[in-house]
């Protein structure tokens, strides 16, 4: 069996990777994928048998995927997302996995596949693209408008759109406001990275998550890197490194 697994995880993809070897040592992992663009230029060139495929990838939704191409290996969805619409959905599909993987239900999966590849099997096991247009509504993940933020004695919201950029210093997590007021959040970046509109905010690196409004100036730097210029402005070199370059230049462009 020739599997492709599209993942924007590194121990997320790992971790499927070692669960299929663990059950099926003749499985053969062709490829592992970590963004929409990508695995459209490699289906669009390469066959598999069957793709395992997360719901939000590095630069979006895997839905677009289905969208841009024709997409004929059957699909096992994985996702870290929860949704009773699941129980349903299923009735339909190969099968939707939830993270973290349990061998057992990865197991079941690939047997419901191995059964539909059975000249008698029905095909209805497989996703339409009407069928994933309606999981798309069900799953897109809802992110924070606005967040609660503490000032001394005093509790107050802030709205995402006044946020300016979060930052982190001696493992405290800063929001700066458009106005360049400045309060601590309960959140780490990790956390505030999967919370807010990623059509809105970008995490530069490990230190910043910055709104593209509070981004002011973009230069090149030394190493094929980019030097960022935020509003309010900041003390610290705001970098962004080389990998993440034409990520970063493909989310300013969304």
């Amino acid at each position: 069996m020739k599997i492709l697994i599209i993942e924007d995880e590194p121990f997320a993809m790992q971790e499927l990777k070692r669960l299929l070897r663990t059950i099926d040592p003749d499985i053969e992992i062709l490829e592992m994928i970590d963004s929409v663009e990508e695995s459209i230029k490699w289906l669009s060139k390469n066959e598999c048998d069957l793709i395992f495929m997360d719901i939000q990838l590095s630069d979006g939704l895997s839905f677009e995927i289905f969208n841009r191409i024709n997409v004929q290996p059957p699909v096992i969805f994985t996702t870290a997302y929860d949704n009773y619409a699941i129980k349903a959905f299923k009735v339909n599909s190969i099968d939707y996995l939830l993270k973290p993987i349990e061998e057992e239900e990865l197991v079941k999966a690939l047997e419901k596949y191995k059964k539909l590849q059975s000249p008698t099997a029905s095909k209805e096991g497989f996703f339409s693209k009407k069928q994933l247009e309606e999981v798309l509504g069900l799953y897109r993940p809802s992110y924070k408008s606005r967040l609660v933020v503490k000032l001394g004695d005093k509790i107050r919201h802030v709205e995402a759109n006044e946020i300016a950029y979060f930052f982190s210093e001696d493992k405290v997590s800063f929001i700066i406001t458009t106005d360049a007021k400045k309060y601590i959040i309960n959140y780490s970046l990790e956390q505030l990275e999967n919370m807010m509109n990623p059509n809105d905010f970008y995490r530069l690196n490990r230190k910043y998550i910055a709104h593209i409004n509070a981004i002011e100036s973009i230069d090149k730097y030394f190493n094929s890197r980019l030097k960022i210029g935020l509003k309010p402005p900041v003390e610290d070199e705001v970098l962004i490194s080389r990998l993440k370059v034409t990520d970063f230049l493909n989310w300013l462009e969304r």
